[in-house]
């Protein structure tokens, strides 16, 4: 399983090289999703909760790796990520109990971290 902090620390470079060179494209993508993250009805940590249990869903350790780190952020707890899990294996299955041990390990991780 990886680190993920390893994870993000591999695709910043790229992400970088893909700023400069598609920069209206990934100010674009960076308007969206801070937009899309904001405080609303739905608290930002919510959000990232969200994001989490999508970034499960699609089977992405870079995803997974940056909602996981949001929700540490916003001081998501350990047991509200658990939960989130449970409903994402629920609704995704099998695979959800593969990705999901990776999205609460990533989660400890960043959250030790915070």
């Amino acid at each position: 399983m990886p680190h993920f902090h390893d994870v993000t620390d591999q695709l910043r470079e790229p992400y970088a090289e893909l700023r400069a060179t598609i920069p209206d494209v990934m100010a674009g993508y960076s308007a969206i999703h801070r937009a899309a993250l904001a405080d609303g009805e739905l608290s930002a940590k919510v959000k990232e909760l969200i994001a989490l249990a999508v970034a499960i869903t699609r089977e992405c350790d870079g995803c997974i790796a940056a909602h996981a780190r949001g929700a540490a952020r916003r001081r998501a707890t350990a047991q509200e990520v658990a939960e989130m899990i449970g409903v994402t294996i629920m609704m995704n299955g099998g695979p959800a109990t593969v990705w999901g041990p990776r999205a609460i390990e990533a989660f400890h991780e960043f959250a030790d971290r915070t």
